[in-house]
């Protein structure tokens, strides 16, 4: 009995590259013979014609699952509802804007076959602007110092995952998700492949930088304590300046009463410092309490308008 590769792609407003991505893949994937193949679209709850496309798509191709959430639930939430109805013995798992080269997930198949678990496909270039290139390589560098496990740096979520990396992701309940963490957590054999990134074939991205910035916060946040331990060294340091400071308006007090000390600029000062470093301190906590609350509410992650297949539509 053939083996088979799962093909798993998180749809947001995306009718401009559907068509175009459904071709390639399709052409990629057809001279393969010793697999099957399963191509599962996730519409998160897009506002433009994708679920129609994917629908036409959907009746005449019976490798394709649409998955149709109710309302928008996000990137990761899409990608893991994908992982969670796939039935492959590998699943790859691509954006559907095209700057994830369909032919490359042939690599990925690969380096699969030759044993490994998680195959990773990591950017050796990137086609974005300045500032997103800059931005991004800051951060993974930075998650990759904090977090308590190693996260591969210029790596997304395209990478091919093999049937027991599924089943141990499946144990993971999280709802504030970054699945390249959860996928390094989990460990077994992993290798990257490099590849060249291309730009967005059309449309908008479905992470302006608010998204980002949640996104980022969950990587970091998810995966170390260390801005925690953080909050302790800050205190520290600044119990250790305030008893500075009043060992130095005593000597003051004691041994210079006649000195006139101008103290209005030393007050406001410290006044704001002192309630600045206080204040991010409780954004902090807060952060991490917002995530234990969300977590032990145990909603479901995701809810399912329908699935679409050819034989049931």
């Amino acid at each position: 009995m053939k083996k088979k590769i799962s093909y798993i792609f998180p749809i947001y407003n995306e009718c401009d590259n559907i068509p175009l991505l459904y071709e390639m893949i399709s052409s990629v994937v057809r001279p393969i013979k010793r697999y099957t193949f399963e191509l599962i679209f996730v519409n998160d709850g897009s506002s433009d014609t994708s679920i129609d496309l994917l629908q036409d798509i959907a009746k005449k191709d019976s490798r394709v699952i649409v998955i149709d959430f109710s309302r928008n639930f996000g990137h990761q939430i899409a990608v893991t509802a994908g992982i969670d109805y796939a039935s492959g013995d590998a699943i790859i798992i691509m954006d559907s804007d095209l700057q994830d080269p369909p032919k490359i997930s042939l690599e990925l198949i690969k380096e699969w076959e030759n044993g490994y678990d998680v195959v990773y496909a990591q950017r050796r270039t990137r086609k974005d602007t300045f500032f997103k290139k800059f931005t991004a390589n800051m951060y993974y560098h930075t998650l990759r110092s904090l977090a308590d496990i190693d996260i591969p740096v210029n790596t997304g979520d395209f990478r091919l995952i093999s049937r027991v990396v599924v089943d141990e992701l499946k144990k993971y309940h999280e709802h504030n998700r970054f699945l390249r963490g959860m996928i390094s957590n989990v460990g077994f054999k992993q290798k990257a492949v490099l590849f060249d990134r291309d730009e967005r074939h059309a449309g908008e991205t479905g992470y302006p930088l608010r998204k980002m910035l949640k996104f980022a916060a969950d990587g970091i946040l998810g995966f170390s304590t260390v801005p925690l331990r953080l909050i302790s060294r800050l205190g520290f340091i600044m119990a250790s300046m305030s008893f500075i400071a009043i060992i130095y308006a005593l000597g003051v007090k004691f041994f210079m009463p006649d000195q006139v000390v101008d103290g209005w600029t030393f007050i406001v000062i410290s006044i704001f410092l002192v309630g600045g470093i206080q204040l991010i301190m409780l954004g902090v906590l807060g952060s991490y309490i917002g995530r234990i609350y969300t977590e032990v509410q145990d909603r479901p992650l995701y809810s399912i308008q329908k699935i679409i297949k050819k034989n049931n539509r």
